[in-house]
Protein backbone atom coordinates (compact mmCIF):
# COMPACT_ATOMS: atom_id res chain seq x y z
CA UNK A 1 0.00 0.00 0.00
CA UNK A 2 2.95 2.20 1.07
CA UNK A 3 4.24 1.80 -2.64
CA UNK A 4 1.38 2.42 -4.71
CA UNK A 5 0.51 5.95 -3.15
CA UNK A 6 3.76 6.76 -3.46
CA UNK A 7 3.44 6.37 -6.75
CA UNK A 8 0.48 8.36 -6.94
CA UNK A 9 2.39 11.25 -5.35
CA UNK A 10 4.75 10.57 -8.16
CA UNK A 11 2.26 10.67 -10.92
CA UNK A 12 0.41 13.95 -10.01
CA UNK A 13 3.89 15.94 -9.48
CA UNK A 14 4.12 16.36 -13.46
CA UNK A 15 0.24 17.04 -13.84
CA UNK A 16 0.69 19.61 -11.17
CA UNK A 17 3.47 21.66 -12.62
CA UNK A 18 2.05 20.96 -15.71
CA UNK A 19 -1.43 23.29 -14.52
CA UNK A 20 0.66 25.73 -12.83
CA UNK A 21 2.78 26.50 -16.11
CA UNK A 22 -0.24 26.41 -18.34
CA UNK A 23 -1.92 29.11 -15.70
CA UNK A 24 1.10 31.03 -15.71
CA UNK A 25 1.21 31.28 -19.81
CA UNK A 26 -2.43 32.23 -19.72
CA UNK A 27 -1.93 34.73 -17.24
CA UNK A 28 1.25 36.67 -18.88
CA UNK A 29 -0.70 35.98 -22.38
CA UNK A 30 -3.77 37.80 -20.90
CA UNK A 31 -1.16 40.22 -19.66
CA UNK A 32 0.37 40.93 -22.67
CA UNK A 33 -2.86 41.31 -24.82
CA UNK A 34 -4.36 43.70 -22.22
CA UNK A 35 -0.94 46.01 -22.36
CA UNK A 36 -0.95 45.68 -26.76
CA UNK A 37 -4.71 46.96 -26.95
CA UNK A 38 -4.19 49.65 -24.25
CA UNK A 39 -0.71 50.78 -26.34
CA UNK A 40 -2.79 50.96 -29.18
CA UNK A 41 -6.05 52.29 -27.92
CA UNK A 42 -7.90 53.77 -25.22
CA UNK A 43 -11.82 54.08 -24.07
CA UNK A 44 -13.25 56.50 -22.60
CA UNK A 45 -16.87 57.92 -21.39
CA UNK A 46 -17.94 61.07 -22.68
CA UNK A 47 -19.34 63.61 -19.86
CA UNK A 48 -20.63 66.61 -20.73
CA UNK A 49 -22.42 68.17 -23.68
CA UNK A 50 -20.18 69.95 -25.74
CA UNK A 51 -20.27 67.83 -28.60
CA UNK A 52 -23.78 67.78 -29.32
CA UNK A 53 -25.07 66.53 -31.37
CA UNK A 54 -22.05 64.34 -32.54
CA UNK A 55 -21.46 62.26 -28.90
CA UNK A 56 -23.78 62.08 -26.03
CA UNK A 57 -23.28 62.16 -22.53
CA UNK A 58 -23.01 58.53 -21.08
CA UNK A 59 -21.63 57.56 -24.57
CA UNK A 60 -18.76 55.44 -24.58
CA UNK A 61 -15.74 55.65 -27.69
CA UNK A 62 -12.83 53.86 -28.80
CA UNK A 63 -9.90 56.17 -29.53
CA UNK A 64 -6.69 54.72 -31.77
CA UNK A 65 -3.39 56.08 -30.38
CA UNK A 66 -1.33 55.52 -32.76
CA UNK A 67 -3.23 57.37 -35.60
CA UNK A 68 -0.59 60.41 -35.68
CA UNK A 69 2.30 57.86 -35.45
CA UNK A 70 1.92 57.75 -39.04
CA UNK A 71 0.42 60.88 -40.44
CA UNK A 72 -0.48 64.41 -38.87
CA UNK A 73 -4.11 65.38 -37.61
CA UNK A 74 -6.39 66.97 -40.27
CA UNK A 75 -9.07 69.22 -39.93
CA UNK A 76 -12.42 67.61 -38.99
CA UNK A 77 -10.81 65.18 -37.22
CA UNK A 78 -12.33 64.74 -34.16
CA UNK A 79 -9.52 63.86 -30.87
CA UNK A 80 -8.79 63.35 -27.16
CA UNK A 81 -6.78 65.55 -25.63
CA UNK A 82 -5.00 66.99 -22.05
CA UNK A 83 -5.34 70.71 -21.81
CA UNK A 84 -1.56 71.06 -21.00
CA UNK A 85 1.26 68.73 -21.31
CA UNK A 86 2.92 66.52 -18.11
CA UNK A 87 6.28 65.87 -19.00
CA UNK A 88 7.09 63.34 -15.99
CA UNK A 89 3.89 61.08 -16.98
CA UNK A 90 4.97 57.45 -16.25
CA UNK A 91 4.73 54.56 -19.26
CA UNK A 92 1.53 53.15 -16.91
CA UNK A 93 -0.40 56.55 -16.57
CA UNK A 94 0.42 56.91 -20.29
CA UNK A 95 -2.10 53.78 -20.36
CA UNK A 96 -4.26 54.29 -17.55
CA UNK A 97 -4.77 57.78 -17.20
CA UNK A 98 -2.98 59.90 -14.57
CA UNK A 99 -5.67 59.90 -11.26
CA UNK A 100 -7.42 63.05 -11.69
CA UNK A 101 -6.87 63.88 -15.12
CA UNK A 102 -9.59 65.92 -17.12
CA UNK A 103 -8.74 64.53 -21.01
CA UNK A 104 -11.39 66.52 -23.46
CA UNK A 105 -13.02 65.75 -26.52
CA UNK A 106 -13.15 68.28 -29.41
CA UNK A 107 -12.84 68.78 -33.30
CA UNK A 108 -9.77 70.08 -35.30
CA UNK A 109 -11.20 72.99 -37.45
CA UNK A 110 -7.65 74.49 -38.17
CA UNK A 111 -3.93 73.07 -38.63
CA UNK A 112 -0.61 74.95 -37.78
CA UNK A 113 -0.30 77.79 -39.62
CA UNK A 114 -4.02 78.77 -39.80
CA UNK A 115 -5.65 81.86 -39.26
CA UNK A 116 -8.99 81.29 -37.94
CA UNK A 117 -11.49 84.01 -37.21
CA UNK A 118 -15.03 83.59 -35.58
CA UNK A 119 -17.01 86.63 -36.45
CA UNK A 120 -20.64 86.88 -36.13
CA UNK A 121 -20.90 83.83 -35.20
CA UNK A 122 -18.75 82.38 -38.16
CA UNK A 123 -15.95 80.08 -38.57
CA UNK A 124 -13.47 81.16 -40.76
CA UNK A 125 -10.21 79.66 -42.03
CA UNK A 126 -7.05 81.59 -44.09
CA UNK A 127 -10.48 84.20 -44.92
CA UNK A 128 -12.98 81.49 -45.88
CA UNK A 129 -16.13 80.54 -44.66
CA UNK A 130 -16.91 77.02 -42.77
CA UNK A 131 -19.67 74.83 -43.40
CA UNK A 132 -20.47 73.35 -40.36
CA UNK A 133 -23.47 70.78 -40.64
CA UNK A 134 -22.29 69.06 -37.00
CA UNK A 135 -23.04 72.29 -35.33
CA UNK A 136 -25.97 71.93 -32.28
CA UNK A 137 -26.59 75.66 -33.23
CA UNK A 138 -25.21 78.45 -34.32
CA UNK A 139 -22.40 80.41 -32.49
CA UNK A 140 -24.28 83.12 -30.19
CA UNK A 141 -20.77 85.31 -30.73
CA UNK A 142 -21.30 88.79 -31.72
CA UNK A 143 -17.50 90.01 -31.38
CA UNK A 144 -14.85 89.14 -33.40
CA UNK A 145 -11.84 86.71 -32.47
CA UNK A 146 -8.60 85.80 -34.47
CA UNK A 147 -6.07 83.46 -34.11
CA UNK A 148 -2.42 82.54 -36.02
CA UNK A 149 -1.56 79.20 -35.16
CA UNK A 150 1.82 78.50 -34.62
CA UNK A 151 3.82 75.78 -36.42
CA UNK A 152 2.81 73.05 -33.46
CA UNK A 153 -0.58 73.93 -32.85
CA UNK A 154 -3.67 72.82 -33.52
CA UNK A 155 -7.32 74.88 -33.05
CA UNK A 156 -10.08 72.13 -31.45
CA UNK A 157 -13.75 73.35 -30.99
CA UNK A 158 -16.91 71.88 -29.63
CA UNK A 159 -19.93 70.94 -31.70
CA UNK A 160 -21.94 72.40 -29.33
CA UNK A 161 -20.03 76.02 -29.54
CA UNK A 162 -21.73 77.51 -27.50
CA UNK A 163 -21.68 75.16 -24.41
CA UNK A 164 -17.63 74.12 -25.28
CA UNK A 165 -14.76 75.00 -23.21
CA UNK A 166 -11.86 74.72 -26.26
CA UNK A 167 -9.35 76.38 -27.65
CA UNK A 168 -11.09 80.07 -27.46
CA UNK A 169 -10.60 79.93 -24.00
CA UNK A 170 -7.35 81.02 -22.23
CA UNK A 171 -7.45 77.68 -19.92
CA UNK A 172 -7.28 75.62 -22.70
CA UNK A 173 -5.87 77.78 -26.07
CA UNK A 174 -4.38 76.14 -29.33
CA UNK A 175 -3.50 72.18 -28.11
CA UNK A 176 0.23 70.66 -29.62
CA UNK A 177 0.31 67.26 -30.69
CA UNK A 178 1.86 66.53 -27.54
CA UNK A 179 -0.87 66.81 -26.11
CA UNK A 180 -3.66 65.08 -28.30
CA UNK A 181 -4.14 61.33 -26.48
CA UNK A 182 -5.52 59.94 -30.16
CA UNK A 183 -8.21 60.32 -32.92
CA UNK A 184 -11.86 59.26 -31.72
CA UNK A 185 -12.65 55.82 -34.22
CA UNK A 186 -15.43 55.07 -33.02
CA UNK A 187 -18.94 54.90 -30.19
CA UNK A 188 -19.23 51.76 -28.97
CA UNK A 189 -21.97 52.03 -25.81
CA UNK A 190 -24.72 51.89 -25.31
CA UNK A 191 -24.97 49.70 -28.84
CA UNK A 192 -28.33 51.42 -29.90
CA UNK A 193 -25.83 54.64 -30.54
CA UNK A 194 -22.58 52.57 -31.73
CA UNK A 195 -20.56 53.61 -34.75
CA UNK A 196 -17.48 54.15 -36.98
CA UNK A 197 -16.64 58.01 -36.23
CA UNK A 198 -15.38 59.29 -39.80
CA UNK A 199 -13.57 62.32 -40.01
CA UNK A 200 -15.88 65.67 -41.82
CA UNK A 201 -14.19 66.66 -45.03
CA UNK A 202 -14.82 70.84 -45.16
CA UNK A 203 -16.03 71.30 -49.16
CA UNK A 204 -14.26 74.52 -49.28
Amino acid sequence: MTQIRIKDQQESSPMLAKVLRELVETVLLAFAIFVSVNIITARFRIEGNSMLNSFQDGQYIVVNRLAYRFHTPERGDVVVFIPSVNTTTTFWENILGRPGQTDYIKRIVAIPGDIVEITSGQLYVNGIQKYEPYLREPMMITETQQWQLEADQYMVLGDNRNFSKDSRTSHIGPVTIEQILGKVSAVYFPLRDAHIVKRYIYQN
